[in-house]
């Protein structure tokens, strides 16, 4: 527009044509004439002080098409944009755009004229003529025949643009590629122009799954007409890879018809990266802490569920050769295996093995293998992730993970199903394991103290335990004596059992005479340590004036009539004479109670032993009561 800036201003001001004078790099409107106010709605400040992404909301895309169109070609024209009138409605017009030589503004600004397409619509070919000469617009008729040819060859050149613009026709082939998509894709605008782009850079989901064209956004704009805007998918390069993007897919239309889309794209591999990066360090800072919150809440109910002494009493011979096992071996990793009965103490052994070593300040995690369920064996030690079978609510640690850098004592070792015995193996050979469900493989250092009361030799020799792992755990076999065969300990024991009770019950005074100790040592103890500290526990709490009460089962004996028990001519027993001993006596229990353990008249209450200590020695023994169950059934069938 080669025209003084006095005639330009006079021209702009009075010409009836709406006129707006933008400057697209800063996106500003930098001057509106009346005209362009009365179209818009807006007065002369407020439509100066918007921005042109304002004015046009959700239009981003079409609008740099459309301006650097004028840029790069010096005149151009479109019906794609619909500027906000001030009262909320879409202002259908038709732009028509010029470089307006402007000196004194470093950007180059542009001269866009509005025609209101309704006000179009309502006069003839001759009448708009007739308007533009009045106008004295004769020559921007001519611009605007020009700019309908440039439409009508879609020769589209962006070259100043930093993101990627390409766009398709309503058949969804490439109409124009901008050089910076061009430089992303790996692809030349010769070789994707007229070709369908979708099966080009499009055609698989980020997995390498197929993804079909009738699901991509980028050609539901052309039919839907809607703005499509997505974040999270990938363009393909013509080398193969992948690099993820954001786009927007803006319908392009043609006097009211949808012809196609420009599709704005940029790179955002490197803020998925970073995005991808601080998501795993997050994970894995909420793991480490979920991990410390279930190793203080281990440690807590450890501190409460435990027994009132922390280190092993006794001066007997036999407690003195154990002691002198956990000094050689707590420094080392070895694998320790603690055998012995019920109640000997094997789990007050495997810490003090654990307070001497080098593990001491992590925790030492217990597992009691005869209390898991048998199909959540697996889980509990290794754990399991959010899925992996049904009640699977979220992610789990398992007990070895949990133990990392500590001790793990199974407990009841004997009880670990067959087919997770080989994982365990493993875990113990080469401290490797995936959780349930999941592929990673994990590592941990973890030093295993197994125990059991079962004789594993003979659980190898039956096929019920395998015996590369009885090897590998029987590394260091410490053995836990029972309390009959370390009888001068049993008065240390009492009364230790006694001042914990004590200060439990906040009871003073209490103590044991040489009457009880005696009378304690003589008693056999077949729940050993943990029958004699209930005991002494029930004697405090039946204490009058200072006394002690207490009650041995031996006292009850006489209410049932219970078969002789004696050595022959007082020759000293095997250990498989003792055990039989031991059989004959719960059996004789047994069949006085009916094969009933529990409650005041079952073989516990008889035996002196609480209810579980007296079924887990049923079961190390291979005692079935059913049989003294189905007598008592019986006996009860054939009273008349």
């Amino acid at each position: 527009m080669d025209r003084d800036t006095a005639d330009f201003g006079r021209a702009f001001e009075a010409n009836p044509q709406a006129m707006l004078v933008v400057d697209p790099a800063q996106d500003r409107i930098v001057d509106a004439n009346p005209a362009a106010c009365r179209l818009l709605g807006y007065d002369r400040t407020a439509l100066c002080a918007l921005k042109m992404t304002d004015l046009h909301p959700g239009q981003r895309p079409a609008l740099i098409v459309f301006t650097e169109a004028v840029t790069a070609k010096g005149r151009y024209w479109t019906r794609s944009l619909s500027p906000r009138h001030a009262g909320g409605r879409e202002v259908k017009v038709e732009y028509v755009g010029a470089p307006l030589a402007d000196n004194s503004s470093q950007s180059p600004r542009l001269l866009l004229i509005a025609q209101d397409l309704e006000e179009l619509q309502r006069h003839t070919v001759d009448d708009e003529a007739d308007h533009y000469v009045r106008g004295g617009l004769a020559e921007w008729q001519r611009v605007e025949r020009f700019f309908r040819d440039i439409e009508r060859e879609n020769q589209l050149i962006l070259r100043a643009a930093g993101e990627g613009i390409y766009g398709v026709n309503a058949e969804g082939k490439t109409t124009f590629v901008n050089p910076a998509a061009e430089r992303m894709l790996g692809w030349s605008a010769d070789e994707l122009v007229g070709k369908d782009i979708h099966s080009m850079v499009h055609h698989s989901h980020a997995d390498g799954s197929h993804y079909h064209g009738h699901d991509c956004p980028i050609y539901g704009a052309f039919r839907d007409g809607h703005v499509h805007t997505v974040d999270n998918e990938v363009f393909w390069r013509r080398d193969g890879t992948p690099f993820w993007v954001e786009y927007t897919s803006t319908p392009i239309r043609d006097r009211g018809a949808l012809v196609g889309a420009v599709v704005v794209f940029r790179d955002v591999s490197l803020k998925r990266e970073a995005d991808d990066k601080l998501r795993a360090a997050l994970e894995e800072v909420e793991s480490l802490r979920q991990k410390l919150e279930l190793e203080n809440a281990y440690l807590q109910e450890e501190i409460r569920a435990e027994s009132n002494h922390r280190g092993i009493i006794g001066k007997s011979a036999a407690i003195q050769n154990i002691l002198r096992q956990v000094e050689l071996v707590a420094p080392t990793d070895a694998t320790i295996l603690v055998t012995g009965e019920s109640g000997t103490g094997k789990e007050l052994i495997a810490r003090a093995i654990h307070e001497a070593s080098k593990r001491s300040d992590r925790p030492l995690i217990r597992v009691n293998c005869a209390a898991i369920p048998r199909e959540l064996f697996e889980s509990e030690f290794f754990g399991h992730v959010r899925g992996a079978f049904t009640g699977a609510l979220r992610d789990r640690i398992g007990r070895f993970e949990l133990a990392d850098g500590g001790t793990l004592f199974l407990d009841e070792v004997g009880e670990i199903p067959l087919e997770l015995q080989g994982k365990l193996l493993r875990v113990l050979q080469e401290g490797q394991f995936e959780r349930v469900g999941e592929e990673r493989t994990r590592h941990v250092d973890v030093r295993v103290i197994a125990a059991t009361n079962r004789d594993l030799k003979s659980e190898v020799r039956l096929g019920r335990f395998r015996e590369d792992l009885y090897f590998r755990l029987n590394v260091v076999p410490i053995e836990s004596v029972p309390l009959r065969e370390r009888r001068e300990d049993i008065p240390l024991l009492a009364a230790h059992f006694l001042r914990g009770a004590s200060r439990k019950l906040k009871t003073g005074g209490l103590r044991l005479t040489e009457g009880d100790a005696r009378r304690l040592s003589h008693y056999d103890w077949p729940g050993n340590v943990r029958e004699l500290e209930n005991v002494i526990e029930r004697a405090a709490i039946l204490a009058r004036d200072g006394r002690l009460r207490i009650e041995l089962p031996e006292a009850q004996a006489p209410q049932r009539q219970m078969p002789a028990m004696s050595d022959a001519n007082g020759a000293l027993l095997t250990d498989e004479e003792r055990r039989e001993r031991d059989r004959a006596n719960i059996r004789a229990a047994l069949a006085a109670c009916g094969g009933k353990i529990f409650g005041t008249d079952g073989a516990a209450a008889l035996l002196g032993v609480k209810p579980t200590t007296l079924a887990s020695r049923i079961k190390a023994l291979g005692i079935s009561r059913a049989a003294f169950a189905e007598k008592a059934g019986s006996a009860t069938l054939h009273q008349p």
